[in-house]
């Protein structure tokens, strides 16, 4: 059976090694490449092509943030887990609107990030315990304060309302062209339409309210 193929960014060589050692000992994945910025990661990524990476967020040269920004745009096949120390709010939303699958923290156990690693892999996405409830608390507050006007949901068409909840999921717009086989213009036209009718303007307004909507499920 092929192994996970896991290009690891972090610019500190200690952790680094220690993140690799731990992934060894998973018989179903394999590291194929270690970067040391974003800017690094890129090119790496462009020669071995692999499955998922592991980003840090502060890094030199070029962030984590920017680093999956640019990998998610260039080769969006490429799953992205952030793995780091700043286990905080504002961390994991800017995480999630850079593109990542995954937010992990570096505190997590061996056995949740071979985990996080093989979630993303299927095509799902993964946030550590911690990370999840930030998420959940935001939505529970957006649940307390709900908008005065009318849910416009019922708007969106069977096909946008498919495509929302793909988008949800953590898929791209061509992963999503691919599922659908429909163009990744086409695509792209559905989400501008459904993000306008429910006045979303940011990837994780459209994840809570996927979530309020019970379209997903953490």
């Amino acid at each position: 059976m092929a192994k996970i193929r896991v290009l690891v960014v972090d610019d500190h060589t200690v952790v680094r090694d220690g993140i690799c050692a731990l992934l060894r000992l998973a018989g179903d994945i394999e590291v194929v490449g270690e970067a040391s910025n974003g800017r690094e990661a890129l090119e790496i990524v462009r020669k071995v092509r692999p499955d998922v990476m592991l980003m840090d967020i502060a890094m030199p040269n070029m962030n984590g943030l920017d680093g999956t920004r640019r990998v998610r745009k260039e080769h969006p096949e490429v799953k992205i887990i952030v793995l780091t120390q700043y286990d905080d709010k504002e961390h994991v939303f800017s995480a999630i609107e850079a593109g990542a699958s995954g937010f992990i923290s570096k505190t997590a156990g061996s056995s949740e990030l071979a985990s996080g690693i093989r979630a993303v892999y299927r095509g799902e996405s993964f946030l550590s315990p911690s990370a999840a409830r930030f998420l959940v608390e935001d939505f529970r507050l957006e649940a307390l304060h709900p908008r005065k006007e009318q849910d416009p949901y019922r708007q969106l068409s069977d096909r946008e309302r498919e495509v929302l909840k793909l988008l949800a999921e953590g898929h791209t717009t061509r992963e999503i062209a691919e599922m659908l086989m429909l163009s990744v213009k086409t695509i792209e036209g559905h989400k501008t339409n459904l993000m306008s009718k429910l006045d979303l303007h940011k990837r994780t307004d459209l994840i809570k309210y996927a979530l309020r909507k019970g379209i997903i499920e953490i």
